[in-house]
């Protein structure tokens, strides 16, 4: 026979409420409807364990393009790192027409769910081969780079002077890797007042010649899908990052997930993956690769509120 004391019952129950509330993660942001999450209460943990280790522990690896950059803004693609080389200053109007063919050719396989990384790998070489081999044929001039972001539509994602601020206020190194062209990448940040002494940047860079014309671009050819290399190779030479075993990633492409190979012995890995286009047909993809999904959400709204939680914390002082 089972006996039942109603007194002790409610009082258990009430422990473990209250133990439940003391440990959760609060973060009301994780609940917008934009978020897909595959397991909250692993993606909860992380954060709480990122939290008690403290800010001492915690990097941040982001991809630049459309991650740090806002996809879209009123219906109209913002344009990346590249685009923004499309500006009469710096390059003709055979160029731009060739370059959008490129684009229109191999940017629909980068995001084919259908195809392997290992398929994708040699066109997306060829492809960012073909436009930098434009790119140097303009003879760009160093000295106009400024003047075409100035004129561009480049716009990065709402919050991110709180994200980038909040990091350099708490001393927390932020790796940029990209695809990109490293030069206007800089420039855009410059620009936005938020290129701070702890912001590293791997990616694309110019190389121009002696009278400030591009030339060539610099060393080995980073694209989408071999970040992992250039993680092993550049980033563990960092000694920035060198003892933060906590990592914080964000990225818009399955590629961006090995950004953070070059971390030796990470102890906590949060993934966050934006989702910006052709939801329907990548949204399971990337459910089941990223720990947090964002769909089309053109914020750092749950970043922000990560990086609060995570550094808010009294012991972390």
């Amino acid at each position: 026979m089972v006996y039942h004391i109603p007194w002790i019952h409610t009082q258990v129950r009430t422990v473990l409420a209250i133990w439940h509330q003391l440990t959760k993660t609060e973060i009301p942001e994780l609940a917008k409807c934009s978020v897909l999450m595959r397991e909250r209460s692993r993606v909860e943990e992380t954060i709480h364990a990122m939290q008690r280790t403290g800010v001492g522990n915690l990097q941040v690896i982001s991809d630049f393009d459309m991650t740090l950059t806002r996809f879209a803004h009123n219906g109209k693609r913002v344009p990346t790192t590249h685009n923004i080389l499309d500006n009469r200053l710096l390059i003709n109007e055979d160029c731009t027409k060739k370059m959008r063919e490129l684009l229109n050719t191999y940017y629909p396989i980068e995001i084919d769910p259908g195809r392997t990384a290992e398929e994708k790998l040699p066109l997306m070489v060829e492809w960012w081969t073909k436009v930098h081999e434009l790119l140097i044929q303009q003879r760009i001039r160093k000295d106009l780079l400024a003047q075409a972001v100035k004129e561009s539509n480049a716009m990065l994602r709402d919050g991110y002077k709180v994200f980038f601020d909040r990091l350099a206020e708490e001393q927390v190194p932020l790796l940029i890797f990209s695809a990109g062209v490293g030069d206007v990448l800089e420039e855009v940040i410059q620009q936005n007042h938020v290129f701070h002494p702890n912001v590293q940047i791997i990616s694309n860079y110019m190389d121009f010649d002696q009278t400030g014309v591009l030339q060539a671009f610099k060393g080995q050819l980073i694209h989408t899908f071999n970040k992992r290399e250039g993680a092993l190779s550049r980033a563990a030479g960092l000694r920035e990052l060198q003892g933060r075993p906590n990592v914080l990633l964000l990225g818009d492409s399955l590629g961006d997930l090995t950004m953070a190979d070059g971390v030796s012995e990470h102890q906590n890995l949060l993934t966050i993956g934006f989702l910006n286009d052709q939801v329907e047909e990548r949204k399971e993809s990337y459910i089941n690769s990223f720990d947090i999904v964002l769909v089309k959400d053109e914020t750092l709204d749950v970043p922000n509120a990560i990086l609060r939680h995570i550094t808010s914390c009294g012991d972390n002082k």
